[in-house]
């Protein structure tokens, strides 16, 4: 059992909880019984399992056998080694080290019924975490997120998810002009959802189709505000004059997915 705190190990895991070292070493942090169960269901690169024995009689046993078949390493650690590896108040008994993937615009596959997401700027974790979440349930499982846009692997985002990350091709730090050059090349029409668009429920789009949701405060950026492509906003009653961008995507997202039968159920 780990019980020092200078540990490597522990020290690997505290420097996961920043941005910089998540991405020199390519992985990230899952905490929870259901994020790590999620995580096996939907096959991620899981590096290394840490476990405290004192708060896993419930759930260990089953989930232990799964670990054993795909040879996944498990360290148990106690309490106080946990609490320093944990980011929540009151870890659950469990986290892991995941590996992150490493996208190109080659891993896309677009076809003539493509639905890509388009996430250009968004900072708050929770907002991207919802976005991403509902983007998988409504049937889209690509993304393109632009430089400026919140890290995808900050435990926030991730918590936000619920495992649904796993699920999801998403490309990061990707340059505006990169995302319409590659849109344009593909064949792929770009909607862009902008506060000066026109009302949603009166604009005809086509797949396949790239769809942009920009910062909470400035919108996006202004290449996808060009003349040459489309935007839509969505009418509001009683002078609402915005909604949470979280929100407001999944409308976007839903309506597109309604109109275009990419709903599965």
């Amino acid at each position: 059992m780990l019980t020092s705190l200078q540990n490597e190990h522990v020290k690997h895991v505290v420097a996961l909880q920043k941005h910089k070292a998540r991405k020199e070493y390519g992985e990230f942090l899952i905490e929870g019984w259901r994020f790590v169960e999620e995580a096996i269901r939907r096959e991620a690169e899981i590096h290394q399992i840490y476990v405290c024995p004192e708060k896993t009689k419930k759930f260990w046993p089953s989930l232990w056998e799964v670990l054993s078949e795909r040879k996944i390493p498990i360290l148990e650690v106690d309490d106080k080694v946990l609490r320093k590896m944990s980011e929540t108040e009151e870890p659950q008994g469990i986290l892991a080290i995941v590996g992150s993937k490493n996208l190109s615009w080659g891993d896309l596959d677009i076809d003539s019924q493509t639905m890509l997401l388009i996430v250009d700027g968004i900072q708050d974790p929770g907002n991207l975490g919802t976005i991403l979440r509902t983007a998988l349930a409504a049937g889209i499982d690509q993304v393109c997120l632009t430089t400026g846009t919140v890290d995808l692997y900050n435990p926030k985002v991730l918590r936000s998810t619920m495992g649904t990350v796993f699920a999801l091709k998403v490309l990061t730090d990707c340059l505006p002009e990169q995302v319409v050059e590659f849109a344009e090349s593909k064949g792929l029409n770009i909607l862009t959802a902008d506060i000066d668009g026109e009302p949603l429920y009166e604009t005809g789009f086509s797949l396949p189709l790239a769809l942009v949701v920009g910062n909470e405060g400035n919108g996006p950026s202004k290449i996808f505000r060009s003349s040459e492509l489309t935007q839509v906003t969505l009418p509001m009653s009683n002078e609402v004059e915005s909604l949470n961008v979280a929100i407001a995507t999944g409308i976007i997202l839903y309506e597109i997915a309604r109109r275009k039968g990419l709903l599965q159920t």
